[in-house]
């Protein structure tokens, strides 16, 4: 059994100001559209925009084989039984060997946003 840790912390003005200059690019290049939904619905949608960046630069740096088989996009943080879980996209599953276990621990409050991602390899 092999264990991996990635961390990330994002400043929540630094994902605002991205996103209010390049809105739909940024978006559609980072983000799922339920990601996109999910934040969207949110009072302080831009913590919950830099969450889910943070998980995903998180899960990135755990993986074994380094970033360089999946894009942002290929990765979306989704809310499980109130807890919040990453799930990669089918369509790069082959490429990759996946981990029986993603565990993802994510904070924000007003100025950051943090995650720590957790992998387990058998």
């Amino acid at each position: 059994m092999a264990i991996t840790t990635g961390v990330d912390i994002v400043n929540v003005n630094r994902i605002k100001r991205i996103i209010q200059s390049k809105k739909k690019t940024f978006l559609q290049r980072i983000f799922s559209e339920k990601e996109i939904e999910y934040c969207e619905k949110k009072v302080n949608k831009y913590q919950h925009y830099a969450a889910r960046f943070a998980a995903k630069e998180a899960f990135l740096k755990a993986l074994p084989h380094g970033p360089a088989l999946l894009t942002y996009k290929d990765i979306e943080v989704y809310r499980e039984l109130s807890a919040p879980s990453i799930r990669i996209r089918d369509q790069k599953r082959k490429g990759i060997k996946l981990p029986k276990t993603i565990a993802l621990s994510i904070s924000h409050e007003k100025e950051f946003a943090v995650a720590v991602v957790v992998l387990e390899y058998r």
